[in-house]
Order: C-alpha cells, then sequence, then structure tokens
C-alpha cells in the first residue's frame, strides 16, 4: 500500500462527513466564541491519540505475539463491519452530554475521530512495514488535515451538501471501505495459507 492509498483508506474510516451533523450538534450548545478553539482542541487530541497507537502498535503486537495474517484478517473484519454501518446507518445521537456542556477528548476525539477502527487500522498498518513509519505518519496527517477542514467548515458543508447529499456521500464512502475491508481479509487469508503451505 502506498501513501495515498493509506491516507484514502484512514480518510474514509475518519468518515468526516459522517460526523459533520454530530459534531454540529455538540458545538451547537457551546458558546459562540468557544467553538473554534473547542474543535480545534480535539482535533489535535485525536491526532496525538492516532500517532501514539501507529508508533506504540507494533510493540503491541510483539507483546502480544501476534502475527500479521490475523491481524490482516481482523482489521479486515472491523473495516467492513464500520463500513456496513455506514451503508446502512442505526438511528441514535450522541449522548453523555448535557447541553451547554464542553466537550473534552470525549466524544469528539474518542471515538468519533480517533474510534477503534482507525485505531486498528494504524496498529495493522505499523505491523504490515515498519520500515515505512514516516510514510504512515504522512498518510495519518494528510488523512488529518482533510478531515480537520471539513469539520472546521462544517456549517459550510452541511449547507452546501444538504442531509440528503450527507447520507449519500458517506453511503458511497461505505461502498469504498467495504472493497478495501474484503481485500484486506483477502490477503490476510492468502498470506495464511500460504505461510502453512511453506
Amino acid at each position: 500500500m502506498d501513501i495515498f492509498s493509506a491516507a484514502v483508506m484512514l480518510f474514509l474510516i475518519m468518515d468526516p462527513l459522517g460526523n459533520l451533523p454530530i459534531f454540529a450538534s455538540i458545538l451547537r450548545h457551546i458558546d459562540p466564541k468557544k467553538r473554534r478553539r473547542v474543535l480545534i482542541r480535539e482535533l489535535l487530541f485525536a491526532l496525538i491519540i492516532m500517532l501514539s497507537f501507529l508508533y506504540a502498535g507494533e510493540a503491541i503486537l510483539n507483546f502480544l505475539n501476534l502475527r500479521s495474517e490475523s491481524v490482516s484478517i481482523a482489521g479486515g473484519i472491523i473495516l467492513f463491519l464500520i463500513a456496513i454501518k455506514m451503508i446502512f446507518p442505526s438511528p441514535g445521537g450522541v449522548a453523555g452530554l448535557a447541553a451547554g456542556e464542553e466537550p473534552f477528548i470525549v466524544p469528539m476525539a474518542i471515538p468519533l475521530m480517533a474510534g477503534p477502527s482507525i485505531l486498528a487500522a494504524l496498529i495493522l498498518l505499523a505491523h504490515t512495514d515498519s520500515s515505512r513509519m514516516m510514510d504512515w505518519t504522512i498518510a495519518l496527517v494528510s488523512a488529518w488535515a482533510l478531515s480537520a477542514f471539513i469539520l472546521m467548515f462544517y456549517k459550510l458543508f452541511t449547507r452546501l451538501l444538504g442531509e440528503k447529499g450527507l447520507t449519500a456521500v458517506e453511503r458511497l464512502m461505505g461502498m469504498v471501505l467495504v472493497m478495501i475491508s474484503v481485500q484486506m481479509l483477502l490477503d490476510g487469508i492468502s498470506n495464511y495459507i500460504n505461510h502453512t503451505a511453506s
């Protein structure tokens, strides 16, 4: 996987367009003067958390003695489940915040931006080729920067695309993510068979 492919995959998993309505509903109850500061802070928290998992992921896998095939298969399954939820979203909203309460790490940084799926994907990337950590870092920062740009101008994108437009784009992104997840799953199974046969 090259830098561009990794960045696209990470961007799709972050799903900024899918998070737009949720971020808007959280920020709506915050003082307008504080909204941009809160959003920037939460986005930076998410980046720090994701970078930590990218660089500590290999050590975690070595400690657990996991093979790359199992990580690839597990990552494919996780991404597939996330993609299905993007295509067939379940009703519900953000819970746990009182009106006017300022979010701190949860729920904006975790799990909306840096959720279990993106953290698992970062561990998988680090394990796939630990000699290309700079490439994975560039891919992650690029995907995060584009997601941050979309979320920083959430009002503009919501107005341009509308509710139906956001839903359509999210489902299209889900379809692409389904294909990526199936490929990861097939690669893991193929590598496992080849490794076992040899």
